[in-house]
């Protein structure tokens, strides 16, 4: 029997039969001093109240990220007691059922260690409330794990692809690596010809083996569960409007595990040192272009071909 079971036992007896609190505890052979405790804790109710609302407005997140951001606020307590007042409170996440898959081997992909070593690309599907689909195309860098871009539209070609990895690259710098699947908006003429005028190194995984993408399944998994699911949509205006604000949330306030639970931006502001600085002309101050041809001995143009 716990202790508060035998306080509970004891008061009982005590009531009914009408005996000592002495003759009580030696029926159940409880000691009197356990009886007698009464608790020291402090009143932790503005904590439960803030936990609540934590997981009111962040329902999938758990108690390991809802720690970090009750710490972020001042309040001091440790992570075991997060976990029990999150036990008692009732707030454990109802797991999502998903799909059995096949088992598929793990291609490893080369290593990044620095940002913009490597990015992630790929695609997630939605519906509004009226039943028409639209598409998130997402660009994540590996290493911060900040998601650089997030555009959703009812329709994205490869030349809005071009269009779009244009701005981010003008905006922050070009990729040592790229990552996509053999989506023909990735195989279309428009990303081949992109690539060749830019020298990008774009890697395309092996047909049907997402798991070689794992940072963009990861995180499309994370909008997916955090985003579109909690949100009903009801035109595309809505949607942009609601995945900028998720997209900011997750880039400067969403603890991210796998960084120590620091935020991606706080994350990639202690690596900035590490990035590459802007390059300017000799002649001005304009920013030269991102990439130049390299010269060869060879004559002859080369067809453009896509690395993968």
């Amino acid at each position: 029997m716990t202790p508060a079971a035998k306080r509970n036992a004891v008061a009982h007896l005590r009531t009914s039969l009408e005996v000592s609190e002495r003759r009580a505890c030696a029926m159940i052979a409880a000691d009197r001093s356990s009886i007698r405790y009464r608790s020291i804790r402090p009143d932790d109710t503005g904590l439960r109240a803030r936990l609540r609302e934590l997981a009111d407005q962040r329902r999938r997140f758990g108690y390991r990220r809802l720690h970090v951001l009750v710490r972020q606020e001042g309040y001091i307590v440790n992570r075991k007691k997060t976990q029990r007042l999150y036990r008692e409170e009732g707030l454990t996440v109802r797991r999502r059922k998903s799909r059995r898959r096949i088992a598929v081997t793990r291609t490893p992909i080369p290593l990044a260690t620095v940002p913009n070593s490597r990015w992630s690309v790929d695609f997630v599907h939605d519906q509004l409330a009226n039943g028409r689909r639209f598409r998130v195309l997402n660009v994540i860098d590996d290493v911060t794990k900040e998601c650089l871009a997030a555009i959703p539209d009812t329709s994205i070609s490869g030349k809005r692809v071009v269009r779009e990895m244009r701005a981010i690259i003008e905006r922050r710098g070009r990729p040592g690596t790229i990552v996509s699947d053999n989506g023909t908006e990735f195989t279309s003429t428009a990303v081949l010809g992109f690539t060749q005028e830019l020298t990008l190194d774009w890697r395309y995984i092996a047909p049907g083996k997402p798991t070689q993408n794992a940072m963009a399944e990861s995180f499309q998994g994370r909008m997916r569960d955090e985003c579109l699911n909690e949100h009903l949509f009801f035109s595309m205006g809505h949607v942009r409007a609601v995945i900028a604000a998720w997209r900011a949330d997750f880039n400067t306030a969403r603890p991210h595990s796998s960084l120590g639970y620091r935020t991606p931006a706080a994350y990639a502001a202690s690596l900035k040192p590490q990035w590459p600085s802007p390059v300017h002309s000799i002649d001005g101050s304009a920013p030269m272009a991102i990439a130049h041809v390299a010269q060869t001995r060879k004559s002859h143009p080369t067809i453009p071909v896509a690395r993968g």
